[in-house]
């Protein structure tokens, strides 16, 4: 049953009592941890090679940002593809996209070749991410959402844990195109994996849903969308620039402890997805951390602003990461259920590429913005200004709390109806 090609219904997943007994769930998880290994394996590596082949920094930067271009415009248009042509479809092209081209790489160099390649591996990485994150909301009840929420991040921390930093010594010791390869390779084996995914049928607004009130997406979206984008900024500062400064806080260990760092970031974050996931289980609905980790997340990011501008030894970096990671990981997390839980079920891929567009577009305008700002000055500023804005969607959050509590009830959502049924009372035994 549980590599069963038939359908999946309503009455089968909500009949779930364990999140691992989900139909599809394993293949999409499969298909997950290879799609973001595939992506993180050649994240340093293209840029690298670039420089390696002679050409201009700026061409390696631009590698990089043709990719990021493309995935995050294709990520606004995977939903209306998946209420097309399915998530069967939408999986295996994304994947083959994904994969295949990565053998382009081995062409060269060159501009137009490079960032060809580079555009349509975005593309493919787009709509693989928005899919596959919106597939887990398809295939579990909603009781069981943030287990199946935290597992998806654990997956994607450690595919990336593992890819990440293996791009480049997997170069030193087999070459560029070597690389390129095993990065095609990873990629068919996402497409495998998609296959052994049951096909699911797209969920109709229902009547009851057709005769609610409605109200504009955006209006529900907007806070976790927001909350999600301004703690991700910091990530792009971090992981662009933090390297740097810790070499130029201690020139000798420096460069090491800094990718040491980075594992610890992401390592605490993935535990947190996790972590966050069960309390929501636990507690019935989303969003009851999102502020206290919003919290933590900007005391790491002002504790590192504290390290470089006293100078203090570069190990305390360490404690900042963990901080960072924690609330990082806990508020990506209850974004994407505050997401799912907030819209109708017909609107789970729009949720999905929402959550993903404020995580790609947060990246990338913090790597932008931050990096203009490092121009003017110092390190340390530059990370405290970065944990200010991550308290401006900390704020926002706050009022959200106090003026958006009707929003649920507007829109007949999934937590709309889940209050609405009544638990059955329990009656006396009848005397024997």
């Amino acid at each position: 049953m549980a590599w069963s090609k038939q359908p999946l219904t309503r009455g089968e997943v909500e009949s779930l009592t364990n999140v691992w007994r989900a139909r599809g769930l394993i293949p999409v998880l499969v298909a997950v941890a290879s799609a973001f290994a595939a992506w993180a394996l050649l994240l340093p590596v293209v840029p690298t090679a670039v420089i390696d082949a002679g050409q201009p920094a700026s061409l390696a930067g631009l590698s990089t940002g043709v990719f990021m271009f493309a995935t995050v415009i294709t990520q606004i248009f995977t939903p209306k593809a998946l209420k097309t042509f399915g998530f069967g479809w939408v999986l295996a092209i994304s994947s083959l996209l994904l994969g295949i081209p990565a053998f382009g790489y081995m062409l060269g160099m060159d501009a137009a070749p490079l960032l060809t390649v580079s555009a349509i591996r975005g593309i493919g990485f787009g709509a693989l991410s928005v899919a596959e994150a919106a597939i887990i909301a398809e295939l579990v009840p909603l009781r069981l959402l943030g287990s199946a929420t935290g597992i998806f991040g654990m997956v994607v921390g450690l595919a990336q844990m593992v890819a990440l930093p293996s791009g480049l010594a997997l170069v030193d010791k087999i070459g560029y195109d070597a690389v390129y390869m095993i990065a095609a390779s990873i990629g068919a084996i996402s497409l495998v994996a998609c296959l052994a995914i049951p096909p699911i049928p797209p969920a109709d607004p229902d009547a009851e849903t057709q005769q609610s009130v409605r109200v504009p997406m955006w209006h529900l979206a907007l806070v976790p969308a927001l909350a999600l984008m301004f703690v991700t900024t910091a990530y792009g500062a971090i992981t662009n620039f933090l390297p740097v400064s810790m070499r130029e806080l201690d020139p000798v260990s420096g460069a090491a402890l800094a990718g040491v760092m980075l594992a610890v970031l992401n390592f605490a974050a993935m535990v947190a997805r996790y972590v966050a996931g069960r309390i929501m289980d636990r507690r019935g609905y989303p969003g009851s951390v999102i502020i206290p980790c919003q919290i933590i997340a900007a005391l790491g990011v002002a504790l590192m602003a504290m390290i470089l501008s006293m100078e203090l030894p570069a190990w305390t970096m360490l404690i900042a990461a963990l901080f960072y990671g924690a609330g990082f990981g806990g508020v990506q997390n209850e974004a994407l259920t505050m997401l799912f839980y907030r819209l109708p079920r017909h609107k789970t891929s729009e949720a999905s590429a929402i959550w993903n567009i404020g995580f790609d577009g947060g990246t990338g305008l913090g790597s932008t913005f931050y990096g203009m700002l490092v121009a003017q000055m110092a390190f340390a500023p530059v990370f405290g200004i970065a944990s200010a804005v991550i308290t401006i969607g900390l704020a926002i959050t706050l009022l959200d709390r106090q003026l958006g509590r009707h929003r649920v009830v507007e829109v007949n959502n999934l937590s709309a109806r889940l209050k609405s049924v009544q638990v059955p009372r329990p009656y006396p035994r009848k005397r024997q």
